[in-house]
């Protein structure tokens, strides 16, 4: 894409496309007002779009214990955009900056997999990921998704990577309203392929035909519930969020998918057209599969209703402790009793409570102690200056209160 669009896209950092199929007609069933409740879940996935996209990947690695693989739909490799708007405009959606190496990015994983911030990246291995980069795609680069297929490669993931199809920037799907090379409202396309079976497939190891009829339910929930400090808003996402469950789950073992939409795909600026049309329900109707759909907001700092890949809402973003992270999590343990569990066995670096721990700026960050926006390094909650973020920089920290450091 070339600067001028970019700037257009990320006042929030991702947009999306369009497309339409008529292998299957089933409307999604009007919305049942509850609460998320327990079922038995054999495996937990998660799939996105764009920003979703992006949000989906750091689920998948900060919390690899938990999540058996994923689908994406353009976007880049773990933090690329390292807490800086710029970064994600110019480095990881278009490439006029440099950006980080997937070798960076893959050693930054094990640096905060051993302070505890993410789970370890061995558990990526044999995960199976399946990425989609569309060859009219001028939102995100295609060597920006490049680099998340080598990212998880070099994992040892089992990676899948169509990027020989001619569709713009967008969720695919068999009936998308807009056409394959389309990126327009509301980012979903129909191209010449079933996409989301061969995604599925990938995942799951096979998949049966879509129902042509949905005979699940849908069911809207408060995400106050789920958000950190009981208010979704805080942390710039929607208060009503959903599932699709199938018949079949009420009495039955299922997989649990969380499908993430893209910018300018919440239900506040689409109403219900993501998860009408992703053809995401009609695979759960005969494979077995609940959908949780979560959602985002728009605000200030954020007015496309995109995802937190790049610190709009918290520094501490593609990490465990990320508040919208811990917010969909808490969604997926709200909905399981017999899948996985998160990884729990990691241990951090960060000193009791009022000790002081002297470490480099980059450090700092990497433990979660501090950030970094525009090259320079400020404490965690405190937001004191500490100088330039380097290997050579060092600062003095101690920790006063959950997340809030301050100089020693």
């Amino acid at each position: 894409m070339r600067l001028r669009n970019a700037l257009v896209a990320l006042a929030a950092a991702t947009g999306l496309a369009t497309a339409s199929l008529s292998i299957s007609l089933a409307a999604v069933p009007t919305p049942q007002p509850g609460a998320l409740t327990r079922y038995d879940i054999s495996g937990t996935y998660v799939s996105g779009i764009s920003s979703g996209g992006y949000m989906a990947n750091q689920l998948h690695v900060a919390y690899s214990g938990l999540f058996q693989g994923a689908g994406i739909f353009s976007a880049g490799p773990y933090d690329c955009a390292q807490n800086n708007v710029n970064t994600a405009l110019l480095a990881c959606m278009d490439t006029f900056q440099a950006r980080k190496t997937p070798a960076q990015l893959e050693q930054l994983t094990r640096d905060r997999a051993a302070a505890g911030t993410v789970d370890p990246p061995q558990n990526l291995s044999g995960d199976p990921v399946w990425l989609f980069h569309g060859t009219a795609d001028d939102t995100v680069d295609a060597a920006v998704n490049n680099d998340l297929a080598t990212y998880y490669r070099d994992f040892g993931s089992r990676v899948v990577y169509d990027n020989a199809t001619a569709a713009g920037h967008a969720w695919i799907s068999p009936i998308g309203p807009n056409a394959c090379g389309s990126t327009a409202s509301p980012y979903i396309n129909k191209c010449s392929a079933d996409v989301v079976r061969t995604m599925l497939g990938h995942l799951f190891g096979s998949v049966n035909a879509a129902a042509p009829t949905l005979t699940g339910k849908l069911v809207q929930f408060d995400q106050n519930t789920y958000a950190p400090g009981g208010s979704a808003s805080a942390i710039t996402m929607g208060r009503e969020g959903f599932a699709y469950v199938p018949r079949s789950c009420e009495t039955g073992p299922c997989k649990l998918m969380v499908a993430l939409h893209g910018c300018q795909q919440t239900y506040g600026q689409i109403g219900n057209a993501m998860m009408d049309k992703a053809y995401l329900n009609e695979y759960a109707d005969t494979n077995g599969m609940i959908v949780l759909y979560p959602q985002a907001t728009t605000s200030t700092a954020n007015p496309r209703g995109c995802w937190d890949w790049w610190g709009y809402q918290s520094a501490q973003y593609p990490l465990k402790s990320g508040p919208q992270m811990t917010a969909v999590v808490n969604m997926v343990k709200a909905l399981s009793n017999g899948g996985p569990a998160p990884t729990t066995t990691t241990t951090t670096t960060n000193p009791p409570t009022g000790e002081c721990v002297t470490a480099s700026n980059y450090a700092h960050t990497v433990a979660a102690r501090a950030y970094a926006s525009f090259g320079q390094t400020y404490a965690l909650g405190s937001n004191q200056a500490l100088g330039l973020w380097n290997i050579y920089t060092n600062s003095s920290l101690r920790q006063t209160s959950p997340n809030h450091w301050v100089k020693c």
